[in-house]
């Protein structure tokens, strides 16, 4: 993979600069850093990679982020376990969202699958998510949804990627697509992440939760 420019905001400068060195070495070196969100926003630069750190001084702003640097990967670094910041993550597109504690070494695996175009997410936080939403809403008896369209909900929920859908199933990538079609158009929803959310918040995904996916797991390690 060529290099990119990664573009860093950190208000904790000691951070900050462990950071830098830990990814100096690799080809997600800091090519630009910011202490605050208004800063980067201001400062936006082209760039393939932002990773943005979260505090609860600072929760951050996913929406402007995406805004500022509409053709990179973001990725959030948090201080702490929070639904409802993973919720605006995934709202905004987010591609990934870690934890500051991550190993080294998962942090530059997760990175990797990142820019290789994988949404990474803790497994704690998902399912803390779909625990929050085990009771079923009344759109959870959305008319027109198939077995095979209850099942691909599930994966998403897990953020797994077509080819792994069709693997579960048993079917083709082109099937998976046909039906992630039909199914944007029955819940209303724009992108599979969206689809995801509206899963989470409709008791979907249980089945997820017991066998998580490859990139999920990677950030636990």
């Amino acid at each position: 993979m060529t290099s990119s420019r990664t573009v860093l905001i950190e208000a904790n400068r000691l951070f900050r600069d462990g950071l830098k060195h830990l990814l100096a070495s690799t080809e997600f070196a800091i090519g630009a850093e910011f202490g605050t969100m208004d800063q980067a926003v201001d400062g936006a630069v082209p760039s393939a990679l932002v990773i943005v750190g979260q505090s609860d001084k600072e929760p951050g702003d996913a929406g402007r982020l995406r805004d500022a640097y509409p053709d990179a990967h973001i990725v959030v670094l948090a201080s702490d376990l929070s639904v409802d910041a993973l919720r605006d993550a995934m709202g905004a597109g987010i591609a990934g969202f870690l934890m500051k504690d991550i190993s080294p070494e998962a942090l530059v695996q997760s990175l990797h699958l990142i820019m290789m175009g994988e949404k990474v997410f803790p497994t704690n936080l998902a399912s803390m998510l779909m625990d929050m939403n085990s009771q079923p809403s009344p759109l959870n008896s959305v008319r027109g949804l198939t077995t095979r369209e209850r099942e691909i909900l599930q994966s998403l929920v897990g953020g797994a990627s077509n080819k792994l859908i069709a693997n579960r199933l048993g079917i083709t990538e082109a099937t998976i697509k046909v039906h992630l079609k039909t199914l944007l158009r029955k819940l209303d929803v724009n992108n599979r992440t969206q689809a995801a959310i509206w899963a989470m918040n409709n008791g979907f995904g249980a089945e997820t939760a017991a066998t998580p996916t490859r990139h999920l797991q990677a950030v636990s390690a």
